[in-house]
């Protein structure tokens, strides 16, 4: 591969600005990496033209001659989550209904990022409205893995993922209500942290008061990497009244640190609630070692509330939020034929809520975040399994079956993400090798409200160990 695009975004941010590459360099390194891999994968869409893009990057170059830097992210190519708003640019939330939607104005993070230097080439593929962590649609296809381009991408954040993996980009951004950050990094083998609630500003959006499942936030091939896109996306808007006040440049700092004697709990299988494909736990349960090498004290722990209650209330908080998003497209017959089944699905749960339903499912999801609150009163950070699977054939909308029971909704293999979502948590999925069939497989690093500084800081040291994302096991896509 050109020496380029296997750089670190930070290390490549470094070389743009000692002038050892020249953003038209970087430009054309990655732009010929799309060429090569895009094709198989069908990760990035709505790609922006070629020369038009050189054309941003010859400006950049400029800049730098002239002695000035809009930051960081300086010239370093960008694709945006097709979800979130570009102004002038496609965003189609992988809907035909908005297929050919065309922004005004760019979404806060988006905005952030351009402010800062980067240059955005299109944008990351999605499931349909984000719905499923199986990113296909009817508007571009499907995204597959970046180990096997037969198997899933896992979603929503699936082309972000699969395209940070195959080095199509430095650095990318996508959200995460279900999992959407922490899923697909772990089938792709990167980093993917899900911020605390109200950490990135989500939106404009219509609503700012009660849409607090989904938050956008950052990946990476490395946790420096992650955390400095954080530290781009990160800090208050005065449009979203509940984002938070802490200075973002804390994430610019160094991420070292001694965490010899740090309480560390694993919640496993939650005592075998959770049906895990075989190898999964195995995996996640060898990692342990890696955190004790830290010098952490790992032991095993369960929280004081009933699973199957948070799963009930999960799907409560789901159906009243996309039936309040989609809602208005589902009362067209017209519009409706064009909704997935799912989000048909998800349309009509919310019809059948009552306002009590809503407001016992904020009760226990309040119950919810105090019985992990008790959690940290006596550990430092909590682990899980990010997944429940393996990546699967990317022909498959979802597994029916998972260790031998069967799945009742689109969602509920990715049931062991929904805790830290529904507890405004900072989660981030680290890497922690593969299976015999050299597939991906990561954990989750849980910590307390607001402590996403140390979040990283505890992945950062797990990175430093263990190296997973730059191992590449015979026969995978990067090395056919």
């Amino acid at each position: 591969m050109n020496p380029i695009v296997e750089m670190d975004a930070d290390a490549l941010s470094q070389a743009i600005h000692a002038r050892e590459v020249s953003c038209r360099e970087v430009m054309q390194a990655y732009l010929a990496q799309i060429e090569r891999f895009n094709p198989q994968v069908n990760a990035l869409v709505s790609l922006r033209p070629a020369e038009e893009l050189l054309a941003e990057a010859d400006a950049c170059d400029r800049q730098l001659d002239q002695g000035q830097s809009r930051g960081w992210m300086h010239g370093m190519p960008q694709a945006v989550k097709d979800l979130a708003a570009t102004a002038g640019l496609r965003t189609s939330m992988g809907s035909t209904l908005f297929a050919e939607h065309i922004p005004q104005h760019d979404a806060i993070s988006v905005a952030r990022v351009r402010d800062c230097g980067a240059i955005i080439i299109g944008k990351s593929n999605v499931p349909e409205f984000g719905l499923g962590s199986q990113t296909y649609n009817s508007v571009f296809g499907t995204t597959t893995n970046a180990y096997d381009p037969s198997l899933i991408a896992g979603g929503s954040s699936g082309g972000a993922a699969v395209a940070l993996a195959l080095r199509m980009l430095p650095v990318a951004d996508g959200s995460d209500m279900m999992g959407s950050l922490r899923n697909p990094a772990a089938f792709n083998n990167v980093f993917g942290l899900r911020p605390s609630q109200g950490r990135v500003p989500h939106g404009p959006q219509p609503e700012v008061f009660v849409q607090q499942l989904a938050t956008e936030g950052p990946m990476g091939r490395t946790v420096t990497d992650v955390a400095r896109l954080l530290g781009t996306q990160a800090g208050y808007d005065p449009r979203v009244p509940l984002s938070l006040t802490q200075c973002p440049q804390v994430f610019h700092q160094s991420l070292a640190r001694d965490f010899s004697e740090v309480r560390v709990g694993w919640l496993g299988d939650y005592n075998g609630y959770l049906p895990m494909e075989p190898g999964v736990m195995s995996l996640c349960e060898s990692a342990l070692q890696d955190f004790a090498s830290l010098g952490c004290k790992v032991e095993a722990c369960q929280p004081d509330f009933s699973m199957e209650r948070l799963w009930q209330t999960w799907l409560v908080h789901r159906h009243w939020l996309v039936h309040g998003s989609l809602g208005a497209l589902y009362a067209d017959p017209r519009k409706r034929e064009q909704l997935k089944p799912e989000a048909q699905w998800e349309i009509e749960g919310g019809l059948r809520l009552i306002a009590a339903d809503v407001y016992q499912a904020s009760v226990s999801r309040s119950e919810w975040y105090r019985a992990l609150n008790e959690l940290f009163e006596r550990y430092d950070f909590l682990l899980l399994p990010t997944a429940q699977v393996f990546p699967f054939d990317a022909q498959t909308p979802w597994p029916r079956v998972v260790g031998g029971q069967d799945m009742d909704t689109y969602h509920r293999w990715m049931e062991v993400v929904i805790g830290p979502t529904l507890a405004g948590l900072p989660s981030m999925n680290v890497p922690v090798g593969f299976n015999p069939a050299g597939l991906p497989m990561g954990l989750q690093i849980i910590g307390p409200a607001q402590a996403d500084l140390a979040v990283l800081q505890l992945a950062y040291a797990h990175e430093q160990l263990t190296q997973w994302v730059t191992r590449r096991p015979p026969g995978c896509l990067q090395t056919a």
